[in-house]
Parts: structure tokens; C-alpha cells; sequence
């Protein structure tokens, strides 16, 4: 009995030891890389290419995957990429995402690699920019794949790397994003066991990292209220039911549902209505008036309580007003929460934390933001956490926000994702191959 104990110590040991030698070789790695990282990083940014769109941008990745010796396959929910890693002892199939796409956005940040691209988004004649970072993740997810294929050999598992188009949607009628890449078999071929992710966030100093177990980020639907009334002169109100009237009393009416109705207590609500559009001249009433908002939330029943609270609240406001109003909810865009597996996230925080350091690893509220890559959480555990890309000692308050012309980032912290998604890789398997 004792040598059998003295054997499984050792082994232990070593295995152990083999852990932290692998580690160590991750940090090298990842360091050495830097520069390229920031490389491609910079090309991306200066090319940006919108959802479904991004056809530059997965052949640079395809063609660099393959030089790796990555298995490659192309054209996945239009422009997706997949590369399979096969390491070289069995164990479990571990999925990293990155986002491809870029924003309708016209960059006003004086950088030497500024995006200068123009384009075209439902119709209109805009600007693009990666306005959101998914350049920087990108870069990560490749120098990540550079690492690990070059410890192929040590790997108890498959990676598969998944490099998605359309996260912030894509035009009207079309399809695409993390939903269709699920559809399509993103999960399967190999069976994927577990999903990690990242993104940037401008407002959290470089250097850390920030999370938060089951509910990260909100849910989302939108929606479009059309209020029909009856047209008159503007001279003479009295002759019409004012559909701009009745909307302005649903748009206030609607915040009521957040104070009122969502138990904040447990989980925050929004209700924002961000476009409405009626009339063709100042001296006539319209007939109709549309509007279009989000709606988010952290639960399924509290999707259900606002989107019918919406509903009943603006068919109700007009009636009472004599008109009438028609909701659609939702009306072109719905994610999931985003949800970060419980069991898995309290498994992994201490990879985390010895990536980072834990001082900074930090707990933070949720996030009334939305992202796609719930879909693949639907279907297999993952964690999806944020990495600080705004300058030591900066003010978050004041930082440039993401979706915004200014929006700008602090590349020293790229590699520390490429660290953060290597260990998770190999502390998971790790864990599944003993």
C-alpha cells in the first residue's frame, strides 16, 4: 500500500510539475509573439468588413490556421472560419471564439492604422470601424492558436478555434452570427465539451480581468410599436387622433415597467426606445408614427413580464387615445443571456486568477450589454469574461465607449488573453484526462 501511495504521489507530482512547465512555456510563447500579435491586430482594424461581409478577413485567418497545420474549414454561417487542433494524447473537445466583424461606425480616433473604409449597411452609404475590439480578439484567438499547435504534442484534447462573423447582426433578411454557425454544426464534428470566450472592454484597466457566474450579460430583444391614428392639418387638431401624441405617452409609460413591474432587486431591466420616425411636414398630423427599441433582461420570465407589460401598455395607451398600436417583439434581433455556467466558472476562476494574478480577477455586476455567444452556451457549458483594455490609471467614467467613433485600445493587454485562453485550455483538459 505505501509504494502504491509513494507511486501516486509521484505521479501526481509530475503531472503537476508538467502543468506548471507548460504554463511557463504558454507565458514565453505568448510574450514572444506580442508584436505579431499587435500586427494583426493593427491590419484588421485598418480593414474592417461588416457582418457577413468579412471576406479579406477570414481568408488572412484561414491561411494562417493552415500554416499552423490546423485543420480548416471556410465558408461556415457564410464567412466563418473553424480550425480543429488534435493534440496529441485523447481528452476533451475545447471550443475558443472570436468575432470577426466590424461596426457601421465613421473612426474619428488619430491613429496611423485608422480605418479610412467605406461601405454599405441596409441601404446606406457609412462608415466602418471595429468599434467594439473584436480586431484585438481576433489577434488574440490567432496567437492562441500559435501557441498551442506548437505544444500539440503535449495537448489531452482537441481545440476547436471558431472564428465567427456577424455578431452584431447582420442586414435585414439575411442570416448569420453565432445562431447560424450553431445551425450549421459549429458544436459538432468534433462534439464540442465546453466553450470559453473573451472581450475587450475599453473601460476596464489593461491588466485585469473581470467576470461574473451564471448571468454575465443581458438578454435582447427589440421591437417595433406601430401607432396608427388619423391624419388632420396642424392647424386643426381637434379633426385627427394624433398618433405623435399617443406615442409620446407610450414612450413615457414604458419606463414604468422597470420601476414598476421588473423586480430590480434580483435583476436589472431596460426598456429604451431609440427611434421614432412620422410625419412629412410641420403643419400636418401624421397618420402613423413608427418607433424601435431594446429590451433587455437576465431571466426568461422577466423576457416574458417586458416584452407583455410593452405590449399591453402601448395597445392599451391607444386605445384610451382612440387609435390603435401593433408591437412586435422581437422584431429582427433576439440573444439569450449570456449565461456563464456556474459549476464550470467556480472550476476555472483559479486559472484565472493565476493568469492575472488574483487582485486582478474581478467580480462585476451584470452587464446590460448582449452578445451572441449565448447560442453556443445554450448548448454546451462555457464562460465568456471580460479583459481590460484601457490605459493604467485611466478614468472608466471618461474612456471612450465601445459602438463609438472614439472608441480606442491599450494593446499591452492582448497577450494576457492569449495567456488567460491557453491555460483555460490546458487546466480544463487537465482536469477531464486524469
Amino acid at each position: 500500500m505505501k509504494k502504491l501511495l509513494l507511486a501516486t504521489f509521484s505521479f501526481l507530482s509530475l503531472s503537476a510539475f508538467a502543468q506548471t512547465a507548460l504554463k511557463t512555456t504558454v507565458s514565453k510563447k505568448a510574450d514572444a509573439i506580442e508584436k505579431q500579435i499587435i500586427a494583426w491586430r493593427r491590419d484588421f482594424h485598418e480593414h474592417p468588413e461588416l457582418g457577413n461581409r468579412e471576406v479579406r478577413t477570414s481568408g488572412i485567418i484561414a491561411a494562417y490556421l493552415k500554416s499552423l497545420g490546423i485543420e480548416v474549414k471556410t465558408g461556415v454561417a457564410t464567412t466563418g472560419v473553424i480550425g480543429v487542433l488534435k493534440g496529441g494524447k485523447p481528452g476533451p473537445v475545447v471550443a475558443l471564439r472570436a468575432d470577426m466583424d466590424g461596426l457601421p461606425v465613421t473612426e474619428r480616433v488619430d491613429l496611423p492604422f485608422a480605418s479610412k473604409v467605406k461601405t454599405t449597411y441596409n441601404g446606406q452609404e457609412v462608415g466602418a470601424m471595429h468599434a467594439c475590439g473584436h480586431d484585438s480578439h481576433m489577434a488574440i484567438l490567432m496567437g492562441v492558436a500559435e501557441v498551442l499547435s506548437s505544444m500539440k504534442a503535449d495537448l489531452r484534447g482537441t481545440v476547436k478555434f471558431i472564428f465567427q462573423p456577424a455578431e452584431e447582426g447582420v442586414p435585414l433578411g439575411e442570416k448569420g452570427g453565432a445562431e447560424q454557425m450553431v445551425k450549421e454544426g459549429v458544436l459538432e464534428n468534433p462534439k464540442v465539451d465546453v466553450i470559453f470566450g473573451l472581450h475587450i472592454n475599453s473601460q476596464i484597466e489593461v491588466g485585469k480581468i473581470t467576470y461574473r457566474p451564471a448571468g454575465t450579460m443581458a438578454g435582447v430583444s427589440d421591437m417595433q410599436i406601430t401607432v396608427k391614428g388619423r391624419s388632420a392639418h396642424g392647424a386643426y387638431p381637434w379633426s385627427s387622433i394624433d398618433p405623435i401624441v399617443v406615442s409620446a405617452q407610450i414612450i413615457t409609460s414604458l419606463q414604468s415597467i422597470v420601476s414598476r413591474n421588473v423586480n430590480i432587486t434580483e435583476n436589472p431591466a431596460v426598456v429604451t426606445v431609440g427611434i421614432i420616425q412620422g410625419g412629412t411636414r410641420f403643419n400636418i398630423i401624421p397618420e402613423t408614427v413608427k418607433m424601435q427599441g431594446t429590451l433587455r433582461y437576465f431571466t426568461e420570465n422577466d423576457e416574458k413580464l417586458v416584452i407583455e407589460n410593452v405590449k399591453r401598455i402601448a395597445t392599451k395607451t391607444a386605445e384610451a387615445y382612440g387609435a390603435t398600436a401593433e408591437v412586435i417583439a422581437p422584431f429582427s434581433n433576439h440573444y439569450p443571456v449570456t449565461y456563464n455556467d456556474v459549476v464550470l466558472t467556480a472550476k476555472m476562476l483559479p486559472t484565472l486568477e493565476a493568469t492575472a494574478g488574483k487582485e486582478n480577477v474581478i467580480l462585476r455586476p451584470p452587464v446590460t450589454g448582449a452578445e451572441d455567444f449565448s447560442f453556443y452556451q445554450q448548448k454546451v457549458p462555457g464562460i465568456f469574461f471580460f479583459l481590460g483594455g484601457m490605459p493604467k490609471g485611466g478614468n472608466p467614467l471618461t474612456a471612450p465607449s465601445h459602438h463609438t467613433p472614439d472608441f480606442v485600445l491599450d494593446e499591452s493587454g492582448f497577450t494576457l488573453g492569449v495567456k488567460a485562453l491557453c491555460n483555460l485550455t490546458l487546466d480544463y483538459m487537465n482536469a477531464k484526462g486524469k
